[in-house]
């Protein structure tokens, strides 16, 4: 690792690495049981996915709250300013899906009249009443803000990939949890 490329901590690792595991079983959880006939297996993995959904907004909140808390490590001073205005907007973007996605898919639920029952014990109130046309909507909208954070992960891995194999600066290390 280059001089300056200070490392997060532990803490922020855990979040990040947690949030990509729940986003990857989400995402290809939902794009699975859509294909699936209607049965009791495709209903438990709409719960299952709705789990993880409700579990990767708590855990993007306490993301947001912990990187309030402890702000994190700034990028090695070779780093372009172009490069830390994009890191910078990519992040946002990437925050604001990790909040957006859940809630999306939450109204999604109410609107078809199906509640959310978080790990088969919680219920959670419908956020709106039961409405076929809005559910259409909300469902169109649920898959065009996955498939954008699909973009914006894909970015993301490419541009942590970039700076490991290309700059070689450190960037992608201070996010690795088995490096020192």
């Amino acid at each position: 690792m280059t001089a300056g490329a200070a490392r997060y901590g532990g803490v922020a690792i855990a979040l990040h690495w947690t949030t990509a595991a729940l986003v990857v079983g989400g995402f290809a959880l939902g794009l699975y049981m859509t294909g699936l006939d209607f049965s009791p297996a495709r209903l438990e993995y709409f719960a299952w996915h709705k789990w993880i959904g409700i579990t990767v907004f708590v855990v993007a909140a306490a993301r947001l709250a912990w990187r309030a808390a402890v702000p994190p490590p700034p990028l090695p001073d070779g780093v372009p300013p172009w490069q830390r205005h994009a890191a910078t907007a990519v992040h946002r973007l990437l925050y604001a899906l990790l909040l957006a996605i859940p809630v999306s898919g939450w109204l999604y639920s109410s609107a078809t009249g199906v509640s959310v029952v978080y790990l088969g014990a919680v219920p959670l109130p419908n956020l709106i009443g039961k409405d076929r046309e809005v559910a259409r909507w909300l469902l169109l909208l649920h898959q065009s803000l996955n498939f954008t954070l699909a973009v914006a992960v894909t970015v993301h891995v490419a541009a942590a990939l970039r700076h490991r194999l290309v700059a070689r600066d450190g960037v992608l290390e201070r996010m690795l949890p088995w490096r020192r």
